[in-house]
């Protein structure tokens, strides 16, 4: 997801008829494919054009970016859904609008967002960033709850994460992780932390952190440095250099390219 070429982006797995499953059987199936999240997908029980479930290998999410665009991308190549240009997906967060662009890009629009102090003061927050302080931190919840502030470009790419005081410091009850991110020229640079199971892991591109910065952008009044519709790169420390397509407003959207390498079967 957020490229057209396949071993780039963030991949995500999609199970395309999930009916009949059970939680543990889909938390079991999470953790065995051990990407950052799986998707199952059930009927609606509104008016949607599907129900998806997001699990990581440790918890289910409510709503999570690039899963959303994902599997909207698989059930379009499979034929299971219309491709007719716009789609609503259920999801424990809401009802959430997904769009195609001229372009072929599809494009998710965020939840509402909640925005409240940082629950970390600056001192401890900029401990954890290895002495990094970034500039009006906020968290954001937009489905996750993404702690988020604005460094420049020099800090953000020289950026180290201390493990220890992240993983002392950051409740993922209160906070999904810190999501970082600097503007160069046109460009918006973003890297996204998170407890990985006891281990600190940086999100190779994230569509619900990429909203949080929209958010983070228009709050602070920094939308005003970019085009209406921005382009946002992120991945590049973990070889993967997805490229997001984001739309500030009171409702984010976000987009990007998908593709989908691997079909089959799972007898599972």
């Amino acid at each position: 997801m957020f490229t057209a070429q396949a071993g780039l982006g963030n991949p995500v797995a999609v199970v395309l008829d999930a009916e009949g499953l059970t939680d543990d059987q889909m938390a079991r199936l999470a953790n065995w494919t051990n990407l950052s999240e799986t998707t199952f997908v059930l009927p609606s029980t509104g008016e949607a054009d599907y129900r998806v479930r997001i699990f990581t290998p440790s918890e289910e999410l409510p709503m999570a970016g690039h899963p959303t665009l994902g599997t909207c991308r698989a059930l379009l190549d499979a034929g299971v859904i219309p491709d007719r240009g716009h789609w609503v997906q259920e999801t424990d967060a809401g009802l959430i609008d997904i769009r195609r662009d001229e372009d072929g890009t599809l494009n998710f629009q965020a939840p509402l967002p909640l925005i409240s102090d940082s629950p970390i003061e600056a001192a401890a927050l900029s401990r954890i960033l290895g002495g990094a302080t970034p500039a009006d931190p906020m968290l954001i919840e937009i489905g996750p709850r993404w702690l988020t502030g604005r460094l420049s470009p020099a800090d953000l790419d020289a950026l180290r994460v201390d493990p220890g005081d992240f993983l002392a410091t950051i409740d993922p009850k209160v906070s999904t992780g810190i999501n970082l991110y600097a503007v160069d020229g046109a460009e918006v640079h973003v890297r996204s932390f998170f407890d990985g199971g006891g281990v600190v892991t940086e999100d190779p591109v994230c569509g619900s952190g990429n909203a949080a910065v929209g958010v983070h952008l228009l709050r602070t009044g920094g939308a005003s440095e970019l085009p209406s519709t921005y382009q946002a790169r992120q991945g590049r420390y973990r070889g993967r250099d997805g490229r997001i397509k984001v739309t500030p407003g009171d409702r984010v959207w976000v987009g990007g390219s998908a593709v989908t390498v691997v079909t089959g079967t799972l007898d599972y």
